[in-house]
This record gives structure tokens, C-alpha cells and sequence, in this order.
């Protein structure tokens, strides 16, 4: 598995049009992407400008596929107007234990 941690900020102004942007990306990463096993827009209550995606991915080659979908293109193009790109930090996590359990 391919896990993936991801944070930036809302450009201020931009949140509805933010919001939208980051709905249609989950709703393109489910329906196209089945190496997708997790992806998920969290916002911060602390800092409600901050934004982390949770991206969980079968393997490497799905993360590797994920990058190059035009879905991923359109969000990128579109990614400085909305979003600070300045505040952007990305990890990627290799798991060492835990588990995933579906919503009852």
C-alpha cells in the first residue's frame, strides 16, 4: 500500500469555489480510479483554511496512476487560484500497523 498525507490552505475568499473543486476530485478519484482505496478532504477546525487529503492507494502503481489522470491535470491547473501553493507539504507513509474498518 501507498499512503499519502497532503496539507494547504484555501486561498482566503476561495472556500465555495475550493469545496467544489475538491468534491468533484473525490467524486472523479471514485469512479475512476479503483486503486483508490481511500481519499478523503479533511478541514481543520482549528484553522478552517487548512486542508488535509488522506490518500490511501493499493500499491504504487495506482499512486503512479493517479498522477497522471486527467482529473488530477484539471486540479493542478486550477490549484493556485484556489489554493496556496506556498502552504502545500506532502508525505508519503509507509504503514507499520493499524487496520481500516468500513462504516457500520
Amino acid at each position: 500500500m501507498t499512503t499519502i498525507l497532503a496539507q494547504f490552505k484555501i486561498q482566503p475568499g476561495k472556500e465555495a469555489e475550493a469545496e467544489k473543486a475538491l468534491s468533484e476530485m473525490a467524486a472523479a478519484v471514485e469512479a475512476n480510479e479503483p486503486g483508490a482505496l481511500l481519499y478523503v478532504f479533511n478541514r481543520s477546525q482549528k484553522e478552517p483554511s487548512e486542508i488535509t487529503v488522506f490518500e490511501v492507494y493499493a500499491d504504487a502503481e495506482a499512486f503512479n496512476a493517479h498522477s497522471q489522470t486527467s482529473h488530477m491535470a484539471t486540479l493542478r491547473s486550477g490549484f493556485g487560484p484556489l489554493f496556496d501553493p506556498a502552504s502545500v507539504k506532502i508525505v508519503r507513509l509507509e504503514r507499520i500497523a493499524g487496520f481500516g474498518r468500513p462504516p457500520a
